[in-house]
This record gives structure tokens, C-alpha cells and sequence, in this order.
């Protein structure tokens, strides 16, 4: 099987095994800085979710609601420096990032440890097509689609539904799947540990709430705002890798640096929206060098431009991406389940159907 660029492919792979090294320097975390980060974050998030509960009260409930937009984005941003800590980034000494991550997990409802293990594992196989299906979006290849049964296609279907995708499971992940690590007994009982520990924090923060402002009254400020924030970080994690020339590849053309570079995307969003999703949209260089804190991600682009225009994609170019569901080994792109449709009803190559669509 050869990539689509089989003959600059030689060239890419040198290039994507030349980054870490170059972007070496750029990982050292400015501690005075990350602590201004934290509180920059949780005392917008502290003082929205004290509005929220200050409006339910006086009866403004479309008020309120409209406000668990913004602290849900200030909840998601609290997410991304517990990711930051996930992969030491954000202090010098492990122990500071995990016990930061662990006591923010808390408010995230996300445990510090089990993710952690999770997350690794992507960092560790994204793009490679021999190990799929932990920390990432399920993908079908256009072959295991087509061996599926009836109901196995109708499954894929409603799991990569918008609806589903970016609302149902989200919700689902972040309020009942976090609370169990299933499937993290291996390597120790550390995920488990810390699973439990978040689900007590939780328990005791919730419960400190309810008996402070009622119960009703902590269900209609919090609840809106946890779906909110999921459904944003799991928008933001697929637009990182579910793009039209994303990269996937099986061993030995799989390399671990060359699915950073070119499967992981340049989310290009406005000044506002960056610093919200802590500059997570620059997601290839974050790849590349996960050690890196999020702030000085822009310093990189600044210092070598050419990275911008790799993987890069706009609001609008991601919108476009929903539609593209499985990967298409022959022409190594994502193609909709509409080229699909088309090649079988005509009969013809699934590349020929894609350039018609």
C-alpha cells in the first residue's frame, strides 16, 4: 500500500523525524506563568458559575444558560492545562503537574491517572491503523466497513451521527464512563486509585454545593455547564485528527513522527477562541513535542511559520469534516459514507465515486 505523495513520502518522514529536536528547546515551562494560567481560568470559571447561580435564583433562566456557554469554555480550558500536567508540562516536577492534574480532574470530572494511560496510548499509535480504539474516535477503514454485518453498519452509523458524536457521548463519557476505568487493570491499580478518589473529591464538592445553594439550583448551573465543556473537548479532539488528509498508515509506513506532523491538524481559530482552547489547535506541533507547554505554542509558530501551513484548517473547513467518516486506504484520505453509496450503486471504484461526489 503507498501513500497518495508516495513520491515526496521519503522526504516527509525526514522531515516529521526532524521536528522533535528542533522544538526541543521550547519545552521548558515558565512556573510563575503556568500559576498565573490556573487562576486566570478558575476565577472566571469560580465567579461565571457564582452568576449562573445568582440568576437561577432571581428567576432569569435563559440568562443563566446563556452564561454556562462561556464557563464551559473556561471548564474545558481548566481540562486542557490537567492535559498539559498529564504530560508533565506545565511544572518542572512530575509530582506538582500530577497532583495539579488529580485536584483538577475534580472539577472536570475527568481521573487524572486513568486519562493519563489513555491519553499516552494515543500519543503513542494515533495514525496507526494495527492499533486503534483507545483515546481516539473510532474510524473504519472503507474494507472493515464493508465487512460489517447489517447491524454492524447501522451501529457505525449512529455512533459517528453528529448528534451522537458531539452530544450524546460526550455526556456519557464525561458524567458515567470516567467513573470506572474499564479496561486500565493493566500495569497497576493506579487508574482505579485515582478513579475512585475523583469520584469522592466530586462527591464532596458536589455535596458542599447542594447543601450551599440546593440541590435544584447546583443541577440547573452545573449540569449545563458539564455537557457544555464536554461537548467542546470532544469537538476540539476530532477536529485535531478527523480531516480530509489526515494521515493513518500501517506498519512499517506508519512512523510515529510523520502521523504527528501530518495527522494531527493546525486548527487556525481566531485570537478569543485560541486562548480559550489554550492554543489545543496546534495540535501537530503539540504531537511533535507533547512537552510543551500550551502557552509557548504560539512562540513556536512565531519562530518557524512554515508550521502553519501544515494540516492547517479553518472553522469552516471543519464543519466540512462531520461528513467524513472512513478511511479510504487506496487514496489515504477520509471519505464520507456518500462515496460509499455511490460505488456501490454504480458499481464502480470507491476513488472514482469519491472524485464524483
Amino acid at each position: 500500500m503507498t501513500h497518495k505523495n508516495d513520491v515526496h513520502l521519503s522526504d516527509r518522514a525526514s522531515e516529521a523525524r526532524a521536528w522533535p529536536k528542533i522544538l526541543g528547546r521550547f519545552r521548558e515551562p515558565n512556573e510563575t506563568r503556568s500559576v498565573v494560567e490556573i487562576l486566570i481560568t478558575a476565577l472566571p470559571f469560580v465567579a461565571l458559575w457564582a452568576a449562573m447561580w445568582f440568576l437561577v435564583q432571581a428567576g432569569f433562566w435563559w440568562l443563566a444558560l446563556a452564561l454556562a456557554i462561556p464557563a464551559g469554555g473556561f471548564l474545558v480550558r481548566l481540562f486542557l492545562i490537567q492535559h498539559d500536567c498529564s504530560h508533565g508540562a506545565f511544572f518542572h516536577r512530575r509530582g506538582v503537574n500530577d497532583w495539579v492534574g488529580r485536584v483538577l480532574g475534580v472539577f472536570t470530572l475527568t481521573p487524572y491517572d486513568y486519562w493519563r494511560r489513555a491519553h499516552a496510548i494515543h500519543h503513542a499509535t494515533h495514525g496507526n491503523l494495527e492499533q486503534r480504539g483507545i483515546g481516539d474516535i473510532t474510524t473504519l477503514t472503507v474494507e472493515e466497513y464493508r465487512a460489517r454485518s447489517l447491524w454492524g453498519r447501522l451501529g457505525y452509523r449512529v455512533y459517528r451521527n453528529p448528534i451522537v458524536l458531539f452530544v450524546v457521548g460526550p455526556a456519557y463519557m464525561f458524567l458515567l464512563q470516567h467513573r470506572l476505568p474499564i479496561g486500565m487493570m493493566r500495569g497497576g491499580m493506579m487508574p482505579w486509585l485515582s478513579t475512585m478518589g475523583t469520584n469522592l473529591g466530586i462527591l464532596v464538592l458536589a455535596g458542599v454545593l447542594m447543601w450551599l445553594v440546593g440541590v435544584g439550583p447546583f443541577l440547573l448551573v452545573h449540569m449545563p455547564i458539564a455537557i457544555i465543556a464536554a461537548s467542546i473537548g470532544v469537538w476540539l479532539f476530532y477536529v485535531q485528527h478527523q480531516f480530509e488528509e489526515t494521515f493513518w498508515a500501517r506498519p512499517p509506513e506508519w512512523t510515529h513522527q510523520e502521523a504527528a506532523l501530518h495527522g494531527s491538524s493546525y486548527y487556525d481559530l481566531p485570537g478569543v477562541l485560541r486562548w480559550m482552547s489554550a492554543n489545543i489547535g496546534v495540535h501537530h506541533v503539540h504531537h511533535l513535542s507533547s512537552r510543551i507547554p500550551y502557552y509557548r505554542l504560539p512562540e513556536v509558530l512565531k519562530q518557524h511559520p512554515e508550521l502553519m501551513q501544515v494540516g492547517r484548517i479553518t472553522i469552516s473547513d471543519s464543519l466540512r469534516t462531520v461528513r467524513l467518516v472512513l478511511w479510504d486506504e487506496g487514496r489515504q484520505q477520509l471519505v464520507p459514507f456518500k462515496a460509499m453509496k455511490r460505488w456501490q450503486a454504480a458499481s464502480l471504484p470507491l476513488a472514482a465515486a469519491t472524485e464524483a461526489a
